[in-house]
């Protein structure tokens, strides 16, 4: 098993009243952006609904030089979440870590300055 020490959240800058999918993601990333798997680990939906993606064994492909050491959740939507997928991420974040020890949380913002997403600080959504 690879060495995890963060989570890192995204969005999919999609319209906040859209229901996309993991497969759509997926077709995204594997037809539009040539990699072999859909880069997230784990995706959001807007009802809060929890799905896969890569497996959280193999790297992801999410996030320019963290991928190695980190686990990508998207939550569906452009700037506007849900409730429900706020509590997905409280209660994912608690059970990755069961797995894998205290780990750092980050949305892709505070990592790549030329990015906004998730459009929401994670680690205030994480202490309320």
């Amino acid at each position: 098993m690879r060495h995890i020490d963060s989570i890192i959240v995204h969005c999919s800058d999609t319209p906040n009243d859209r229901d996309v999918t993991v497969e759509e993601i997926r077709d995204w990333h594997i037809n539009g952006n040539g990699w072999d798997e859909i880069g997230y680990h784990f995706i959001i939906y807007r009802n809060g609904s929890l799905m896969m993606g890569r497996p959280v064994p193999i790297m992801g492909a999410h996030c320019i030089g963290y991928n190695s050491h980190s686990i990508g959740v998207c939550f569906i939507g452009r700037d506007e979440f849900t409730k429900e997928q706020f509590e997905t991420l409280r209660t994912l974040r608690r059970v990755v870590q069961s797995v894998f020890g205290d780990l750092s949380v980050y949305g892709h913002r505070d990592l790549n300055k030329h990015k906004t997403c998730p459009g929401f600080d994670v680690k205030e959504v994480l202490t309320n």
